[in-house]
């Protein structure tokens, strides 16, 4: 980009490892992404609440800058947030209330409707219905985490470090101790038919751990769950286990949407194997982990036991960073860079015409 903007950035989440009860899979690749657009040259300001301090005690170094009102800015960028009733549709001030929602809303109006300041909607949770007005807005783009975007909608990944990228070596991963043939790390979330059709079968068979908020267990009884676990333990947890199940929400795998557990997962040496169903899943792992059964999941690990620590299990490690390039940083911030180049011009456009 051939000029630096003043970015307001709105997130519900943590820069930081944040606190143990709360979803938040954005702490893996948010930090990344800010602080390689602040590198570029841009200045950012967070217009959401400040939970990393205010929930976590921690104030980054001070390093970043948070603002509740509405400061001069010359784009806003939004990772969508969505209504969740009981928690963000409930007056402010109600036992169990996040302001997350009230607060979008305010910067739409203020920003985008009235204003007309250029927005950028990333959708991260697929969320953004195509009939939204907000599609339609002049000055808008939406960006989704998916190989297959909705009509209209660019495309930004999840974006993983390129020096985690470069760093990794797939031979170390391969020798490195494992406890667990199986783990899995995520919430439960619109899962329920992934976990067990691939996941459970397995569980029986093989030591596993399972890490993340799943209500009502009982349905799973041979299953060891350990409850939701802190951000920082998460690395620990992959790289304990041998393998890993790439379970998602069918609104996810129909437009080829991965999350962050696929480079969480691969950069801690854990193989993840990947359901058929997942749209362009040879794009995110090699065929020898794409699985469509149980069955499949039982043998593909029984498989990878017996080569485990020898070349070819550092081969496939070695074949699936390959495929993490997909997400690679620096291409990600290239990717948004030409969005925000895209409508801070057309608002110029617009604006000129007036």
């Amino acid at each position: 980009m051939d000029y630096q903007m003043k970015i307001g950035y709105s997130f519900w989440g943590f820069l930081g490892n944040g606190i143990t009860d709360t979803p938040d899979g954005g702490r893996s690749h948010r930090r990344p992404l800010v602080d390689a657009l602040l590198a570029r040259g841009h200045e950012i300001v967070f217009l959401q609440a400040n939970r990393d301090l205010l929930e976590a005690g921690d104030d980054l170094g001070g390093t970043y800058t948070f603002d509740g009102g509405i400061p001069d800015i010359d784009v806003l960028f939004l990772e969508w947030r969505w209504l969740i009733d009981g928690r963000n549709n409930t007056p402010c001030g109600a036992e169990g209330h996040t302001c997350d929602l009230h607060r979008q809303a305010e910067l739409v109006k203020r920003y985008t409707l009235l204003r007309g300041t250029p927005t950028v909607i990333w959708d991260k949770d697929c969320q953004l219905r195509e009939h939204n007005v907000l599609r339609h807005v002049p000055g808008v783009a939406v960006c989704e985490a998916a190989l297959t975007p909705t009509p209209g909608a660019h495309r930004l990944l999840f974006p993983v470090d390129d020096r985690l990228l470069d760093q990794a070596d797939p031979n170390a991963l391969a020798k490195r101790p494992w406890e667990t043939a199986l783990a899995y790390v995520g919430n439960r979330y619109d899962r329920d038919a992934q976990f067990d059709r691939y996941f459970s079968p397995a569980a029986a068979c093989f030591d596993h751990q399972v890490g993340g908020k799943w209500t009502d267990t009982s349905r799973w009884p041979h299953i060891t769950f350990l409850g939701r676990i802190p951000f920082e333990e998460v690395h620990r947890l992959y790289s304990g286990a041998l393998a890993t199940v790439l379970l998602l929400p069918e609104r996810y795998a129909a437009v080829g949407q991965m999350t962050q557990r696929i480079f969480e997962a691969v950069l801690a040496g854990c193989l993840p194997l990947a359901p058929a169903d997942i749209q362009h899943v040879e794009r995110f792992v090699p065929e020898e982990l794409v699985v469509q059964s149980g069955g499949q999941v039982i043998r593909r690990i029984t498989d990878l036991q017996k080569i485990a620590g020898s070349n070819r299990h550092a081969e496939l490690i070695a074949a699936c960073l390959g495929r993490l390039e997909l997400f690679r940083l620096s291409r990600q911030v290239d990717a948004l860079e030409t969005v925000l180049a895209t409508v801070t011009g057309a608002a110029e456009e617009q604006r000129g015409a007036a």
